[in-house]
C-alpha cells in the first residue's frame, strides 16, 4: 500500500544544511502534489514546503522561505527538502505528505535537530 519514508535528518550546526529525502510508493506518485511538514517539541505540525505534480510550482513557510528548497524526482518517486542556513527554531521531526483518496497520507518522520 502507500508508504512515505523520510531521510537523511541528523544533527547539524547553526549555519549548516541538510537535505531530507521522501521515497514513496503505492500511489501514483507523478499526479500527486507532494509536502513537506514539521512538528517541533510543544508546538502542532506545520506546512514548511509543498510542490505539485509536475514541480512547476512550489510554496513555502515564511519562516523558510530563501532557505529551503522542495523539489521533486518523479522518476525515481522521490521528493527532497534541501535545507540551507539552519536555526535552531528548525529543530523539528520533519515529515513528507501527500493527500491520498480524500486524507492525507504520512511518513515516520525523520528528526533534525540544529544546535552548537
Amino acid at each position: 500500500q502507500v508508504q512515505l519514508v523520510e531521510s537523511g535528518g541528523g544533527l547539524v550546526q547553526p549555519g549548516g544544511s541538510l537535505r531530507l529525502s521522501c521515497a514513496a510508493s503505492g500511489f501514483p506518485f507523478s499526479t500527486h502534489t507532494m509536502s513537506w511538514y514539521r512538528q517541533a517539541p510543544g508546538k502542532e505540525r506545520e506546512l514548511v514546503a509543498r510542490v505539485t505534480s509536475t514541480g512547476g510550482s512550489t510554496m513555502y513557510a515564511d519562516s523558510v522561505k530563501g532557505r529551503f528548497t522542495i523539489s521533486r524526482d518523479n522518476s525515481k518517486n522521490t521528493v527532497y527538502l534541501q535545507m540551507n542556513s539552519l536555526k535552531p527554531e528548525d529543530t523539528a521531526v520533519y515529515y513528507c505528505n501527500t493527500p491520498i483518496n480524500g486524507r492525507f497520507a504520512w511518513g515516520q518522520g525523520t528528526q533534525v535537530t540544529v544546535s552548537s
